[in-house]
């Protein structure tokens, strides 16, 4: 169980840079769960790989858990130096900040093992978030929903990553590929046709050509995104009088005034 003050001091402390050092201990420990996934690190495991005996290893890192954390930190600063674009759209840097973090999994598949839930972030988990924030905010969103857009997309992609890694990582221990495995299962399609519209979509050709579900998934979830900014974007239209905050109305769409007085006033100066 990590202790979350040791965490916060060894995720945004100073660190040694001579002999033994947490860095090393980190990078070794990361190139073992890179190798052999998160289940093989250990502490006795990376004292090995470096050479020291395990009882060294606790001068710098009370345990695993807190190890982890820093491993996750450490990967999470890959690439962390592009900083954001401001020339950009929102969308944009949105898109990149998700298929960077998909690609992340794609180097660091133990990632998927990680659960964030009640852990420490450290600088470099803030970092990202932090420019995930930027791009969202200068969408003209309220703050509330400017964490729920990130959190929301931040979502998706660790969802999709975690079934990228399983895939892979049954395939890599089978042998067999997704493919190969489903045109085996004859035994199970004999039983389908009783499921017309599934059998009706499989005739139709919906199986033949697979649509990529992380470019499809993150495509409709940004058009979501884009929807609300439009909306909010709509809503706050001032009044052509006196400037206060036009609501939609009931059909959605755009007004001129906030109210029938406002609308009369205009009305009487064009008049005039």
């Amino acid at each position: 169980m990590v202790e979350p003050e040791r965490a916060t001091e060894l995720l945004w402390g100073t660190r040694s840079r001579h002999g033994l050092s947490l860095e090393r201990i980190v990078r070794t420990a990361i190139e073992l769960a890179d190798a052999e996934g998160l289940s093989a690190v250990s502490m006795r495991r990376v004292a090995e790989r470096l050479g020291f005996t395990t009882m060294s290893l606790y001068r710098h890192v009370p345990g695993k858990a807190e190890l982890v954390d820093l491993m996750r930190d450490e990967v999470l600063g890959e690439g962390a130096d592009a900083g954001t674009d401001h020339r950009s759209s929102w969308r944009v840097e949105l898109e990149a900040w998700a298929r960077d973090g998909l690609a992340l999994y794609r180097r660091h598949p133990w990632l998927a093992e990680f659960s964030a839930a009640r852990r420490v972030p450290g600088p470099n988990a803030v970092a990202r978030f932090e420019g995930a924030l930027d791009a969202v905010a200068r969408a003209g969103l309220p703050p509330a929903e400017v964490v729920a857009v990130v959190t929301l997309v931040g979502g998706f992609v660790e969802s999709a990553a975690r079934q990228m890694v399983e895939t892979a990582r049954t395939e890599r221990r089978t042998g067999v590929s997704e493919e190969e495995w489903w045109g085996g299962r004859d035994s199970l399609f004999q039983h389908l046709d009783r499921y017309p519209t599934l059998s009706r979509i499989y005739r139709e050709g919906g199986y033949d050509a697979p649509v990529d579900p992380f470019e499809f998934g993150l495509r409709r979830v940004l058009d979501g995104v884009e929807v609300l900014v439009r909306d909010e974007s709509r809503d706050e239209t001032p009044c052509a009088v006196c400037g206060k905050a036009v609501d939609a109305g009931a059909m959605g769409r755009p007004r001129d005034y906030c109210s029938s007085a406002c609308r009369q006033r205009a009305y009487r100066t064009r008049k005039g």
